[in-house]
Parts: structure tokens; sequence; C-alpha cells
């Protein structure tokens, strides 16, 4: 079981350990401070295990939407349903902030990736052609839209409830 709880500067040296292992193109140091520091807007959340980090994630809000700027599993974490855990975390807090709708982008190559955020109802809407710049990699934009529904609600307790078999 996995806990999420609010990025801190103190939490970056290993947010960036995981997001160097994991990203071909990592954010910098610079990008977390600047968007740690936004006080509204943004939600940066570390998942524990105990007390060990195993990844992260970050929400930007704007009006009715929430954009997933960055989600992470620690390699040696992976496969192991903390990625379906945070997600899970990721829109209640999209949620609770009011947001209908979520969005992100995802490199057309991450089928695993893909896979978990379909679980989700994230449907692909677009395509941001070389968005990936040093890899030259495209990546779909995808949406999970209604995530205030009752349908949606649902879909979210029958993953909790798999996932709780599973364990």
């Amino acid at each position: 079981m996995i806990e999420l709880v609010r990025m801190r500067r103190r939490d970056l040296r290993r947010v960036m350990a995981i997001e160097q292992a994991v990203f071909p193109e990592p954010w910098s140091r610079a990008i977390f401070v600047s968007e740690l520091a936004l006080r509204s807007g943004r939600a940066y959340r570390v998942a524990r295990v105990g007390k060990e980090m195993v990844g992260y994630v970050g929400l930007m809000f704007v009006e009715e939407e929430a954009h997933v700027t960055t989600v992470a599993v620690a390699p040696e974490h992976q496969g192991r349903g903390i990625g379906t855990e945070i997600m899970l975390g990721a829109v209640r807090i999209a949620a609770e902030e009011g947001a209908r709708h979520v969005s992100l982008e995802v490199a057309v190559g991450n089928e695993r990736a893909q896979a978990l955020y379909r679980r989700f109802g994230f449907v692909p809407v677009g395509v941001r052609k070389g968005y990936y710049q040093l890899i030259g990699e495209d990546a779909f934009v995808m949406w999970a839209y209604d995530i205030d529904s009752p349908a949606y609600r649902e879909r979210l307790a029958k993953i909790e409830a798999e996932e709780a078999a599973r364990a």
C-alpha cells in the first residue's frame, strides 16, 4: 500500500534519481523547484512505501481541467501496481480540486503506460509530433473525461477492487 504525500524540496534528490532513470528527457531540478514554488494551480505528490519513495506525480489545474505534468515509478518498483495506485491518487486529487477532465502526454512507444492510462478511461485525442525532441519520438495526447460522474467513480471503485484482490 502506498501513501501519497505532498512533494517537498527535500524529496528532490530521490525524485531526480527516479526522473533520470525513467525518462530519456528528464526534467531539471530547477523545473521541479519552480513547480513546487507555485502555491496554486499545482499538486505534486511523492509515493511512499514505508519510508521509501517509489514514485511521484504532478498535476496542473486550469479551470475544469487537470493535466498530469509528470508521473513516474522507480524502475525497481515497476510492475507491482504502484503506477495504478499513483493514478488512483492523482485522479482523486484532480476531482477534489474541481477538475472534470484530465489530460496527459505519453510517448507513442510507451505501450505499458498507455495501457495503464486506458484502464483509467484515457483515450488518445491527438499526437504531438516530435514532443520528445532528444529521441525524436511523438507523444499521444490522452484525455479522461467526466471524472466527476457516477460512472467514473464506478470505474475507480472497480480498479480499487481489482488491486485489492491482487494484493
